[in-house]
């Protein structure tokens, strides 16, 4: 067998390692994949303001729908300092009493219809002031439209709710009569 011998250049010099030209090529790749992938990063919490917005409503058009379809009146309860709401079935008694059962959605805490903004991957998004005349409730009448009471007929004036982070706020408006729901970006809100 033959062993190369030894030649001026190659002793004292390992052939194991690596140059510095390599480390540096390495280096740059490493620092470039890097810069790449930050803004993705932030990005992905705006994404989750506006999945926040898309769920909400959407889940108001479907107690909207749901209330049309079953000639039942529906509601969206929104719960500020939990940061959630739930749609439930509108329950009037014989005496005028109002009460709310949540309906039925899998995936849900124990099977209701509540949707919590700080567990269902809504990171960072906030409800905000929801005001449909004067409560925290948006109420569905048989045929779709929003009423401004459980137990009553009146027509309800526009409603509206804000989903606030990420440094964005997105209003949600209902039309009075239609129940039409409207999204809008705003700088910011209102005035308390």
């Amino acid at each position: 067998m033959h062993t190369p011998r030894p030649t001026p250049r190659t002793i004292g010099r390992s052939l194991g390692g690596y140059t510095l030209a390599e480390m540096l090529i390495v280096i740059v790749i490493l620092g470039i994949s890097g810069a790449l992938v930050i803004p993705h990063t932030s990005q992905a919490q705006v994404l989750r303001i506006h999945a926040a917005v898309r769920t909400l409503v959407s889940d108001i058009t479907f107690a909207q729908t749901d209330a049309l379809a079953y000639q039942k009146r529906r509601a969206v309860i929104f719960d500020e300092e939990l940061n959630t709401y739930t749609v439930a079935e509108v329950i009037v008694s014989s005496g005028g009493e109002v009460s709310y059962i949540p309906l039925y959605k899998g995936g849900g805490p124990d099977g209701q219809f509540i949707v919590d903004f700080d567990l269902n991957g809504f990171d960072g998004a906030r409800l905000r002031m929801p005001d449909f005349d004067g409560d925290a409730i948006l109420i569905f009448d048989e045929i779709g439209a929003p009423v401004s009471d459980g137990a009553l007929d009146d027509a309800a004036g526009l409603g509206s709710i804000y989903i606030e982070g990420s440094e964005q706020v997105f209003r949600i408006d209902i039309s009075p009569y239609t129940g039409q729901v409207r999204v809008e970006k705003v700088d910011e809100l209102p005035d308390e």
